[in-house]
């Protein structure tokens, strides 16, 4: 049996999120479906399988009387697995549906320019473009972009700390980020740009969108993108790789 995959997010305002948890929980195991939601006062991240139906009738909910219509723009990406990627299913309440810990840094208010993958080769092939991987090192060194920057960083909290020591806003004037699936960026955007880097880019949709949307003919990825499931990594067409 194939299952769908729905990796999905929203920076939103969500003060009652702790309300929210037990009817998005009870709502995810009426529709078998498993895997992991986060959700805090600035939105909600999550990647969850189960039957299209089940995927479907959740992202209706999501965007519908759920929320109440506050994630109405939700970012989604489907793809497929040979088997049920999650052992579980986890609602979990947090801090930052992406941890980076830089105060005041809102999405939802600023952020930086999205790119479509059509338009991503010619921006990131500009030798005036620092092109930036904002992962961890270890997805890194599975699959990237021909050219990117690799900060080396554990975690994304991290960061911060790279952009200190290794980002000059008067040096670095054109920046093109990516990441897996889009969250990471939307946020690192969004903390460049309210330190003053001048034109900040992110791949809409992150290396996912790009795998789905771009042929593999016309690539400038290589190797493969980790993903957070028992799938381990995706490939070109959101293919899982052969075990």
């Amino acid at each position: 049996m194939a299952y769908r995959v729905a990796a999905f997010y929203q920076f939103a305002a969500l003060p009652d999120f702790r309300e929210l948890r037990e009817p998005l929980r009870a709502q995810c195991a009426a529709l078998g479906l498993k895997g992991s939601v986060l959700l805090a006062h600035e939105g909600i991240n999550g990647t969850l399988a189960g039957t299209d139906d089940g995927i479907a009738g959740l992202v209706e909910a999501i965007r519908g009387s759920l929320f109440g219509s506050r994630l109405e723009h939700l970012e989604l990406k489907y793809s497929t697995a040979d088997a049920m990627p999650f052992q579980r299913l986890k609602v979990r309440l947090k801090k930052e549906i992406v941890t980076l810990g830089a105060a005041g840094v809102d999405p939802a208010r600023q952020v930086g320019t999205y790119v479509e993958g059509a338009r991503w080769n010619e921006l990131i092939s500009d030798p005036e473009t620092l092109v930036l991987d904002t992962r961890n090192a270890f997805e890194v060194a599975m699959g990237t972009f021909e050219g990117a920057v690799d900060p080396g960083i554990k975690s994304f909290g991290e960061f911060k700390q790279f952009t200190a020591q290794q980002l000059d806003p008067a040096r670095h004037r054109r920046i093109a980020m990516f990441c897996t699936g889009g969250i990471r960026c939307e946020k690192a955007s969004a903390y460049l740009l309210a330190r003053g880097f001048a034109e900040v880019f992110h791949l809409k949709g992150g290396i996912l969108r790009y795998l789905e949307a771009v042929p593999e003919s016309e690539s400038r990825w290589r190797g493969e993108c980790f993903v957070f499931d028992e799938r381990v990594t995706l490939g070109h067409g959101l293919r899982e790789r052969q075990k």
